[in-house]
């Protein structure tokens, strides 16, 4: 399944990857742990922020690409907030938790930092 990565885009790369990792997350609490709710929502944040991601490299203007890659960051933080929940309410184990919240955050800095970068430019 090369094909399917941007290798010279390390955002996209990893914002695809991550959104892999919770359709199978989500696929496990469904299946699992009989968990729809919690599911679903960060299925929807969670794969929103590549989403985005994806979608700003296509923009018409840099206002266009900086509010898809704002949209991206707000999804970043909502997707942590159901990966802490899962956590606390042990849907998941502190281990797994923790390895999807540094993947979130590695990816929230990576928004900051392009951000940053495209508003230096302006």
């Amino acid at each position: 399944m090369d094909f399917i990565y941007e290798s010279d885009n390390v955002l996209l790369n990893k914002t695809l990857n991550f959104a892999a990792r919770i359709v199978k997350l989500e696929r496990y609490l469904k299946d699992q742990k009989n968990e729809y709710t919690i599911s679903k929502q960060i299925l929807r944040s969670a794969t929103s922020i590549g989403a985005n991601a994806y979608e700003s490299v296509y923009g018409i203007s840099r206002a266009d690409f900086n509010s898809k890659l704002h949209i991206s960051l707000k999804e970043t933080a909502e997707t942590e907030y159901w990966i802490k929940l899962l956590c606390l309410s042990e849907y998941i184990s502190e281990k797994e938790g923790k390895s999807l919240l540094d993947d979130c955050i590695e990816i929230k800095k990576i928004l900051i930092s392009t951000l940053n970068t495209s508003k230096q430019n302006d």
